[in-house]
């Protein structure tokens, strides 16, 4: 009689490798990074020239944070609006008209910078801008999973991090270097201009994967399913509040002309140097992420990236040494790039195609309300109290946050592998188009 058994065991596959260029081989996304590349760098632009117009012009804090209330009111008063529209319209077109409207603004704030106009005109520009960006988050991110073959988002999410950190460490410094050489700020706007209309020119080429139909309400009550969506999705909405709640206190990107100026005793392309500094960070984090392949404890990974910015937003606050202080920003940098990856992962993945641009815009509100809004507290706070109080307890306050999220959200502390969709969302994308995959293989 034989000793060999007699069901034996088949061989087990080996595990697939890991491709870090997965996303690139799709001529699509190729086109749309194209693109973003260009205009995220020119906004960048914009965004460096104009702080430094503001306290050039006015040397006021409060002024300095203004700006980015500005931008970001009109967001979180359009946003829902806007990403019911997104949802029920050519996601495409939303983008390239987007695009051509921060093109008009970039445009427009160029010429009122030649007419050394009033700042009145500059601020009336932001809110502008910010009815444009209203619209341009949720189409973007719709789009975005429409233009890959089913399980490459978050390869993908991965690059667009880059490519972002990239965009954001030429914009600040190709802005110095500009106000440094021609000292003023109008050019860099022409700039932003020519940029923001590549990206519109690139979306009228994209060729995305038809979204099918999806039943929705109608009026309000479509308009808050994708808020209703995020709340229930508990992991999606304890790392939102874990962001928007540590940018708001903890971000410093408001202060930096101030810093620059009365603390680091530097000029333009100093600041150019400081705004780029957290992007070199995150840009180094984001080439990580997307060769690792993901986190196998994500929700651990993101609370103690939060901790570490709150830290590093505290040296910052108390440094007086122009490399230490780019130091603090690039290590912050990094660290909060894994916030950024994982936050889009989850929303994009867990949220079935027929709600993503509500759930996106809901998403925009939550960044606006920290980044911009976190602006003008920081510049309140410093206008009273001094930037290096504003700063040092933002860093605290950021530790604070991360601790009562953890405690307050066990689903996001528990939560694994970013690629582990809901069985929910996967069953309505099946039920909306039972093709999907398919498809999304063909493009």
């Amino acid at each position: 009689m034989s000793n060999a058994p007699q069901n034996p065991k088949p061989p087990s596959m080996p595990p697939a490798k890991h491709d870090a260029f997965a996303a690139l081989r799709v001529a699509n996304y190729r086109l749309y990074a194209a693109g973003f590349v260009c205009s995220s760098t020119g906004l960048q632009i914009m965004s460096t020239a104009l702080a430094w117009e503001i306290w050039d012009r006015t040397h006021d804090a409060f002024l300095l944070g203004l700006a980015g209330l500005a931008r970001a009111l009109p967001v979180i008063l359009l946003t829902l609006p806007a990403g019911t529209i997104v949802d029920h319209t050519d996601r495409k077109r939303v983008l390239a008209i987007t695009q051509f409207g921060f093109a008009l603004v970039a445009l427009l704030l160029a010429f009122a910078s030649l007419a050394d106009a009033s700042l009145t005109i500059t601020y009336l520009l932001l809110v502008l801008s910010g009815c444009v960006r209203s619209f341009n988050a949720p189409s973007r991110g719709a789009l975005l999973p429409s233009l890959l073959p089913v399980g490459g988002f978050e390869n993908a999410i991965a690059w667009q991090s880059g490519f972002f950190q990239f965009a954001a460490i030429c914009g600040p410094l190709a802005a110095g270097g500009i106000i440094w050489w021609t000292g003023s700020t109008e050019v860099c706007y022409f700039v932003t201009s020519v940029a923001c209309a590549i990206f519109a020119t690139t979306a009228l080429f994209l060729k995305p994967r038809p979204v099918a139909p999806r039943k929705s309400a109608t009026g309000l009550r479509g308009m808050i399913e994708g808020a209703e969506h995020i709340y229930k999705e508990k992991t999606i909405f304890g790392a939102l509040v874990l962001d928007l709640l540590a940018v708001l206190f903890g971000g410093a990107t408001a202060l930096l002309p101030i810093y620059a100026d009365e603390i680091l005793h530097v000029d333009a392309v100093g600041l150019g140097a400081l705004r780029a500094a957290p992007y070199v960070g995150a840009l180094v984090m984001a080439g990580w992420l997307t060769s690792r392949g993901g986190f196998e404890r994500a929700g651990v990974a993101l609370l103690w990236s939060v901790v570490g910015f709150g830290i590093c937003m505290i040296v910052f606050g108390l440094s007086t040494s122009f490399w230490l202080t780019m130091l603090a920003l690039a290590v912050g940098g990094a660290l909060d790039n894994i916030s950024v990856v994982v936050r889009h992962v989850l929303i994009q993945t867990r949220t079935p195609d027929g709600l993503r641009g509500r759930t996106t815009a809901v998403n925009s509100v939550f960044i606006e309300c920290s980044n911009e809004v976190g602006s003008f507290e920081s510049g309140v706070v410093a206008q009273w109290l001094g930037p290096v109080v504003s700063a040092t307890s933002g860093g605290v306050g950021t530790l604070a946050i991360a601790g009562f999220v953890a405690w307050a959200f066990p689903a996001l502390r528990k939560l694994g592998r970013l690629t582990e969709t809901p069985q929910d969302v996967v069953a309505a994308e099946e039920e909306a188009d039972p093709h999907r995959r398919l498809g999304a293989e063909g493009q």
